[in-house]
C-alpha cells in the first residue's frame, strides 16, 4: 500500500534549494476549499507563492481571488467567459487562460503543491495529471479516490507523487495513523455529525425540504456535499476514500456519529490505544496542516474549548433511516465501478432534491435503481482507464435523469 504523506522526498527537496516559499496551484480555486485557501495565503504572504489558479466558469470569483493572492495565472475551464475574466484582469499583470489544454498546462507549470479541488469528475483528469508529475497532491477531490481509486493510487505509486488528504476526517485519521505501526492498527474510526436530520423518524425525513436540508448544524459547505451530510451518503463516500488512502482492509473502517464534531477521526491500535485528532469544525485546520506538513502553520480558528463545550456524544449510526449510507458501503464492498456509478446518481439526484423534483429519500431510492440497472447491463466490472470512468459516469448520470423523468410523470 502507498504510505500517505511520505516526507522523505519533500524535506530533502527544502534541504537542498533553500527554498522559503511554497509554490502552489490550485484546482477549483473559486470553491469552498478555494475560499479558505486563500485566508490562509493571505494571512501568511511570505510562505506561498500563487503558480496558478484555475477555476471552471466563474469568471468574476476567478478574477477576484487571482487578484488578491497575486496570482501568475489565471485559468478557466470553460471558455465561454473568458472574455470576461480578461476583462476584469486587463492591467492587472496576470497572465489568463481558457480550455482544457491551457488548464493542463497550469497543471504541468513547475510548482511545489497541487491543490486538488475540482467539485465531480470534472476533476478526474486534472488531478491525475498532477500526479503524473509526481508532486505532492494536497487531495480535496472526492471522485478521484471514490471513482477511481485503484487507477489514482496505482499512479501515484508508479510517479512517487506525495499525496496529503485535504477532508477533515481523512486528515484527521493521517494525522494519528502510524505508518511504521499499520499492522498494529485494529480499526480506523471516522467521525459524522449526523446532519440535520440526526433524530428524525424516517417518515419525518421524506417531507423535510431543500432549505431545511441546507441547515447543517456544525459545517459550512457546498450545497451538494451539505445534502450528503443530510442524507450520510457523504460519510459513504468517506469512508470509500479511506480505503484507498490508509492500508488497512475494509472490515478494519468504522462510523461514529458524533454531533459535537470535535473528534474527526480516531485509530484504534492492538494494545488498546484510541488516538484522536480534534479541533474545532473549521477547514482552515486540515488544509493548513496540508500548506505546512511536515511542519505546522498558525491558523487563526476558533480554539476548541473542552470545558465550554463539556459533553461529547458518540452513537453507532442507523443504516435504516439513512439507506444512502447502507447503498453507499454495500457499493464499496461490491467494487468494480460500483462507487463511480453511485456518486454520478448521487450527485444528479441530489440536484433533482435541490430543484424540488424529487424528494429526500428519493435521492438513495435514485441511486439504487440506477445501480441495478447497471448491475444488470453487466456496466459495473472494474475500469481499466480515466476514460472508461468518465463514460460510466455520463451513462449513470443519464439513467438517474430517466429515473427521475419517470418519477415525475408518474406523480
Amino acid at each position: 500500500m502507498v504510505k500517505v504523506g511520505e516526507v522523505s522526498k519533500w524535506s530533502q527537496a527544502e534541504q537542498s534549494n533553500g527554498q522559503d516559499t511554497v509554490k502552489i496551484t490550485v484546482l477549483g480555486a473559486t470553491g469552498s476549499i478555494g475560499q479558505s485557501l486563500a485566508d490562509l495565503i493571505e494571512r501568511n504572504p511570505d510562505r506561498f507563492e500563487v503558480v496558478a489558479l484555475v477555476a471552471n466558469r466563474n469568471a468574476q470569483g476567478l478574477a477576484d481571488l487571482a487578484i488578491r493572492l497575486n496570482a501568475s495565472l489565471a485559468v478557466l475551464a470553460e471558455e465561454d467567459r473568458y472574455g470576461e475574466l480578461v476583462e476584469r484582469l486587463a492591467g492587472k499583470g496576470i497572465e489568463t487562460a481558457a480550455g482544457s489544454n491551457a488548464v493542463n498546462d497550469a497543471v504541468d507549470r513547475e510548482t511545489d503543491l497541487v491543490v486538488g479541488a475540482i467539485v465531480g469528475a470534472a476533476g478526474l483528469q486534472p488531478t491525475f495529471r498532477a500526479i503524473q508529475t509526481g508532486r505532492r497532491i494536497a487531495l480535496a477531490n472526492k471522485e478521484c479516490l471514490v471513482c477511481a481509486g485503484d487507477l489514482f493510487m496505482a499512479r501515484v505509486r508508479e510517479t512517487g507523487a506525495e499525496l496529503l488528504p485535504v477532508d477533515s476526517e481523512h486528515n484527521a485519521i493521517f494525522q494519528v495513523f502510524e505508518n511504521a505501526q499499520a499492522d498494529q492498527i485494529e480499526k480506523v474510526i471516522l467521525t459524522a455529525s449526523g446532519g440535520p436530520f440526526r433524530s428524525w423518524s424516517k417518515a419525518d425525513m421524506a417531507n423535510v425540504t431543500p432549505e431545511q436540508a441546507l441547515k447543517h448544524p456544525n459545517w459550512d459547505m457546498g450545497a451538494r456535499i451539505t445534502i450528503d451530510s443530510a442524507s450520510m451518503m457523504n460519510k459513504g463516500l468517506e469512508v470509500i476514500e479511506a480505503s484507498h488512502l490508509f492500508p488497512v482492509d475494509q472490515a478494519q473502517l468504522d462510523i461514529l456519529v458524533h454531533p459535537q464534531s470535535a473528534v474527526h477521526g480516531l485509530v484504534q491500535y492492538k494494545d488498546g490505544s484510541l488516538l484522536a485528532q480534534m479541533g474545532s469544525p473549521d477547514m482552515r485546520t486540515p488544509i493548513a496542516h496540508c500548506l505546512a506538513f511536515p511542519r505546522r502553520m498558525p491558523v487563526a480558528v476558533k480554539r476548541l474549548d473542552l470545558a465550554e463545550l463539556g459533553t461529547l456524544t458518540f452513537e453507532k449510526p442507523d443504516p435504516d433511516r439513512f439507506p444512502a449510507l447502507r447503498t453507499a458501503l454495500d457499493a464499496m464492498r461490491a467494487g468494480g465501478a460500483s462507487p463511480a456509478a453511485m456518486n454520478a446518481a448521487d450527485e444528479i439526484a441530489v440536484d433533482a432534491f435541490l430543484n424540488r423534483k424529487i424528494g429526500f429519500l428519493e435521492i438513495s431510492a435514485a441511486i439504487d435503481a440506477v445501480l441495478d440497472h447497471l448491475e444488470g447491463s453487466g456496466r459495473l466490472s472494474a475500469s481499466k482507464s480515466v476514460e472508461d470512468v468518465i463514460a460510466l459516469d455520463w451513462e449513470a448520470r443519464e439513467k438517474t435523469l430517466e429515473w427521475i423523468a419517470t418519477r415525475q410523470s408518474s406523480h
